[in-house]
C-alpha cells in the first residue's frame, strides 16, 4: 500500500526498478524537471534529488513532465482508491468516471458533501492536487492512451479526452509529456488501423465510432475465471460471453455504447468499444476497468492471502482472483436484488425476460448491424412496469420496483463515489435489501476489498471444500485474520465450490452449487 511506505522503502523499489509499484506513485527527480513510473529502466537518481508523489497531478502541479521513456501515464491506475473509503479515494474515483467533466467541481464536491473550497483545500492537503488538477492528469493520461493506440484525429482525441478545445488539448499535453500530441504519437511502437466513424448509425442517427484499445493490468490475471462469471451471468440481448470474450451494451452519458473484452495472444487485456459520442470513452474504460477490477495489487493480495497455510494452494492455482465489479451501479443493485434466494441460471432467466420486455433497442453499435442490441431497462422503466414482467411474491416485486424508483428520482443515491457505511445504511433502510444485498452491492460498486459475506451458501460451500469452517460464525471469525483482503478471499471461496455438489437452500429444491453463487441474500 505505497501511501503508507516511507521514503527508504520506495526508493528501494526504484533502485530494483520493481514494477509491482507502477501507478502507485511517482518518482520526480529535481535535477532533470521529470517524473517517472518506479520501474523505469533510467539510471536511478540520487535520493537527494528525489521526492515522491501519490498522483501524477501532483508531479504536474509541481513543475516537472513526465518520462519520455516510461511513460508513467501507461501504468494501471492506482489500487489505492479501491482500498480507501475516506474523501480522498471517493473523489479519485468519480474524478476518474468524469463527473469533473460532466458536473464541474461544484458537481463532484456536492456529491461528496462538500464546498468546492473546502474539497479543493482537502485533495490538496492529501494528494497534492485540487479537483481540477487531478481532472486534468485524467485526461491527459486519456489523450496519451488515444495518440498512441489509435489513429484517431488530434481534434477527436482531444474532445474524446474531454478538453474543451483542441488548443487546450495541445498545450496540456506539451506540458505533462513535454512534447506536441504528433510526436507522442510518432513514438509508439507500432501503427494503428486508422479508426473512423462506422457506416451504422446508432440511436439517435448519430455515428457510432469504433476504438481498440489495450487495458493494461499489474501482475497476473485470472482471466478465465472473469471471463467464466460473466459467462454464467450474461443478459441475452444485451451481454454476450464467450470463452476468452464478454461483451455487453452500456447507457452513457452521451449516448449508448457497446464494448467488447478480451485477452490477446500476448496476455493483454484488449478493449474494443462504439460509442455513440467519443467524449464518453474515458468514462467507458473507467467503468470496464472496474468491471475487470484491473487496477487490483495481485501481488500484495495473493502474498497476503498466502501467509496462510490453508489458503496457500488455492492462491498457487488461481494467481492474480480478481473481484468482478460493476459497470452501472443502478444496474447492479436491481441484479443483486433480483438474485436473492434463486439460483444464478434463475436470476439470469428473470433479468434476460426483464430485458426483452422493458430494454431499449440500439441499433449499429455491434458488428452484426442486422442484430439489434437491448440496453437494461432504466430504473423508471423498471419502477413503472416491473410489476408486469417480474415473477414471485408480491413483496419482492414491490421491493424491486420500489428501489428502481428510489434510484430514478434520486432519493437513493448509489455510486461508485459513496461512502461505505453511509452507502450500506441507505441500502438497509430500503424495503427488502437485507446484508447479504447490501454488501455485495459495496463489494462490487464500490470495489471495496475488504467485504465478507458470511450468509452466502456457495462461500460457506467453499469454504468447507477446502478445510475452512462451514459454520457461518466460525468462518466468519477465521477470515478476520485476512483482512484487508476479505473480499478476494470470498472470490478463492466461490471458486472453489465443487462443481456438483447439491445444496440445500431455505424454501427452494436442491441446485448445484455451480450455478448458485449469490443465492442468499434474504427478503427482509
Amino acid at each position: 500500500m505505497s501511501l503508507a511506505m516511507t521514503f527508504d522503502e520506495r526508493y528501494r523499489a526504484i533502485d530494483s526498478r520493481d514494477p509491482r509499484f507502477d501507478g502507485q506513485f511517482v518518482t520526480a527527480v529535481r535535477s532533470t524537471g521529470i517524473y517517472c513510473r518506479p520501474s523505469c529502466p533510467a539510471r536511478t537518481p540520487k535520493a537527494s534529488n528525489v521526492t515522491f508523489y501519490p498522483t501524477s497531478a501532483a508531479a504536474h502541479e509541481a513543475g516537472y513532465r513526465a518520462c519520455k521513456r516510461c511513460l508513467p501515464e501507461a501504468a494501471p491506475g492506482s489500487p489505492q482508491w479501491n482500498l480507501r473509503g475516506d474523501t480522498a479515494g471517493r473523489a479519485m474515483r468519480l474524478i476518474a468516471d468524469g463527473v469533473v467533466e460532466r458536473e464541474g467541481v461544484p458537481g463532484l464536491a456536492r456529491r461528496l458533501g462538500y464546498s468546492p473550497r473546502h474539497l479543493t483545500r482537502l485533495l490538496t492537503a492529501e494528494l497534492g492536487a485540487g479537483p481540477l488538477a487531478l481532472s486534468r492528469a485524467h485526461r491527459a493520461q486519456t489523450a496519451r492512451m488515444l495518440l498512441v493506440g489509435t489513429d484517431l484525429p488530434a481534434a477527436d482525441v482531444a474532445f474524446s479526452s474531454g478538453f474543451a478545445s483542441v488548443r487546450q488539448f495541445n498545450d496540456t499535453v506539451r506540458e505533462v509529456f513535454g512534447m506536441p500530441p504528433l510526436e507522442l504519437r510518432a513514438r509508439r511502437r507500432a501503427p494503428r488501423a486508422a479508426l473512423a466513424p462506422d457506416s451504422a448509425s446508432a440511436d439517435a442517427g448519430a455515428p457510432a465510432t469504433s476504438i481498440d484499445l489495450v487495458l493494461p493490468h499489474r501482475g497476473p490475471l485470472d482471466a478465465d475465471g472473469l471471463f467464466a462469471w460473466m459467462a454464467a451471468r450474461a443478459v441475452s440481448g444485451a451481454e454476450h460471453a464467450a470463452a476468452g470474450t464478454f461483451a455487453r451494451t452500456l447507457r452513457l452519458p452521451g449516448g449508448p455504447a457497446w464494448f467488447e473484452l478480451r485477452r490477446d495472444d500476448a496476455g493483454r487485456v484488449r478493449m474494443r468499444a462504439r460509442l455513440t459520442h467519443l467524449a464518453d470513452l474515458s468514462t467507458l474504460v473507467t467503468r470496464a476497468r472496474r468491471l475487470f477490477d484491473l487496477d487490483a495489487d495481485p501481488f500484495a493480495i495473493d502474498e497476503a492471502l498466502s501467509r496462510h497455510p490453508e489458503l496457500a494452494p488455492r492462491v498457487a492455482a488461481l494467481p492474480g482472483i480478481r473481484v468482478p465489479g460493476a459497470a452501472d451501479p443502478h444496474e447492479m443493485l436491481i441484479r443483486a436484488m433480483v438474485g436473492q434466494q434463486i439460483t444464478v441460471v434463475a436470476a439470469r432467466t428473470a433479468l434476460t425476460a426483464l430485458t426483452t420486455a422493458l430494454g431499449e433497442t440500439v441499433h449499429g453499435l455491434a458488428d452484426e448491424a442486422s442484430a439489434p442490441l437491448l440496453l437494461f431497462p432504466t430504473m423508471a422503466a423498471i419502477a413503472e412496469r416491473g410489476h408486469e414482467v417480474l415473477r414471485g411474491p408480491a413483496a419482492r416485486i414491490r421491493a424491486i420496483t420500489g428501489a428502481a424508483a428510489a434510484l430514478a428520482d434520486g432519493s437513493l443515491p448509489l455510486t461508485p463515489g459513496d461512502d461505505g457505511a453511509d452507502q450500506r445504511a441507505a441500502l438497509l433502510a430500503m424495503p427488502g435489501i437485507g446484508p447479504w444485498t447490501a454488501d455485495y452491492v459495496r463489494m462490487r460498486v464500490l470495489g471495496d476489498p475488504d467485504v465478507f459475506l458470511p450468509g452466502d451458501v456457495a462461500v460457506r460451500s467453499g469454504a468447507a471444500a477446502i478445510g475452512l469452517p462451514s459454520e457461518a460464525r466460525a468462518l466468519t471469525d477465521w477470515i478476520a485474520r485476512t483482512a484487508p483482503w476479505r473480499s478476494y478471499l470470498t472470490a478463492h471461496l466461490w471458486a472453489a465450490v465443487p462443481p456438483k455438489a447439491p445444496v440445500q437452500r431455505r424454501g427452494a429444491a436442491s441446485v448445484t452449487v455451480l450455478t448458485s453463487e449469490p443465492t442468499t441474500g434474504g427478503i427482509s
